[in-house]
């Protein structure tokens, strides 16, 4: 398997899954001699009940605050700027403990609010309609780093707690699937953020020992491929990655998972919004009982490639539909920010550069 492997981790207890941190609490516990009803106290205030710093514990002792401060510290994420759309979708820049830096948007719609987060800083497969695909790989982040998106909002922000989350936002999470393993646990264990597991999605654009790792999980994570071509000639100029594992090998992969799978495709404008494009989708779906996902291509997120028009969308859906394909189009959200994905950081730098001396 071919897995990015530089990573910059804490092994903090935040690192850890819920099980994990509990035998590694209960293990501090009993070398402090404390009773260990102290340990269950503490569990809660990683994920359940997150705080900034052990010093916001106040139900626990002084002296036990400061000696869990001293010895067993809660890292952040520092947020550089977050951004509000007119639509309510919030987009988040936030550096990493090494400089480097990660972007998190937040849709809400309803009752739910989607949580899209980054596995890692930059990426290496270079999908010409993806601004991080220009920024190359930085590294991967750890189980922290991924899952601490979502805690950070909710420290900042607790009525918007994320109800579903997306591993959509930078990087790929397959070639990441360390960290993503550990905070899928995370995200969806009772002591951990408690998110069902129908209500996680992750999205990749096909790294196929990563699909056979996450189908062997038991939880119903679901599974979003991202297509955006129905034929192998079309993708490749899209996506490099079809070089390595061709379509047909991921259709294959993705027959293991149990729940209905997602199609995600960017319609891009004389690329792969055609009639054609349209009836191949339409055999694919067909081939795999997929839900089709149609997303407008983000204007600030790719240089050089023009939005399929709003009437020609509206048609390439309407043919899905009328040949038994369950076709959704995604509102583009946030156009009023940048909240293309890897856009924010891109501007964030040029805006340091223009200001140096």
């Amino acid at each position: 398997m071919v897995i990015q492997s530089r990573t910059v981790g804490s092994s903090s207890l935040l690192d850890l899954t819920p099980p994990d941190a509990a035998q590694r609490l209960a293990d501090w516990v009993t070398a402090q001699d404390l009773p260990p009803y102290r340990a269950r106290q503490l569990l809660p205030r990683l994920w359940q009940r997150p705080i900034a710093a052990w010093t916001e514990a106040t139900e626990l002792p002084l002296t036990l605050r400061q000696a869990l401060q001293e010895t067993l510290p809660l890292p952040r994420l520092d947020l550089v700027t977050e951004q509000q759309s007119a639509d309510g979708t919030r987009k988040f820049l936030w550096r990493l403990s090494d400089g480097a830096s990660v972007e998190s948007v937040l849709i809400p719609s309803q009752s739910r609010r989607t949580l899209c987060i980054s596995s890692q800083a930059g990426c290496a497969l270079g999908c010409v309609f993806c601004a991080t695909g220009r920024m190359g790989f930085g590294r991967n982040l750890s189980p922290f780093e991924i899952g601490g998106q979502a805690r950070e909002i909710i420290l900042r922000h607790p009525d918007l707690a994320p109800t579903n989350v997306v591993y959509m936002g930078m990087g790929e999470p397959l070639l990441n699937w360390p960290g993503v393993d550990a905070s899928l646990t995370i995200l969806n264990h009772p002591e951990g953020l408690g998110i069902g597991a129908r209500h996680i999605t992750v999205s990749t654009v096909g790294i196929i020992p990563g699909m056979q790792e996450l189908a062997k999980r038991t939880e119903q994570f679901r599974l979003a491929i991202s297509l955006h071509a129905a034929t192998p000639e079309r993708r490749l100029a899209l996506m490099p990655v079809e070089k390595k594992y061709d379509l047909a090998q991921v259709l294959v992969a993705a027959k293991a998972f149990r729940k209905r799978i997602t199609f995600e495709y960017v319609l891009i404008s004389e690329k792969n919004d055609s009639d054609r494009d349209a009836d191949q989708l339409v055999r694919l779906a067909r081939q795999m009982g997929a839900l089709v996902n149609l997303l407008p291509l983000h204007p600030g997120g790719a240089p050089g490639l023009i939005p399929t028009p709003p009437d020609r969308i509206r048609a390439f859906a309407a043919r899905l539909k009328n040949q038994g394909v369950e076709a959704v189009v995604r509102r583009s959200r946030g156009l009023d920010i940048s909240a293309a994905c890897g856009q924010l950081k891109v501007e964030i730098e040029r805006k340091v550069e223009s200001h140096k001396p």
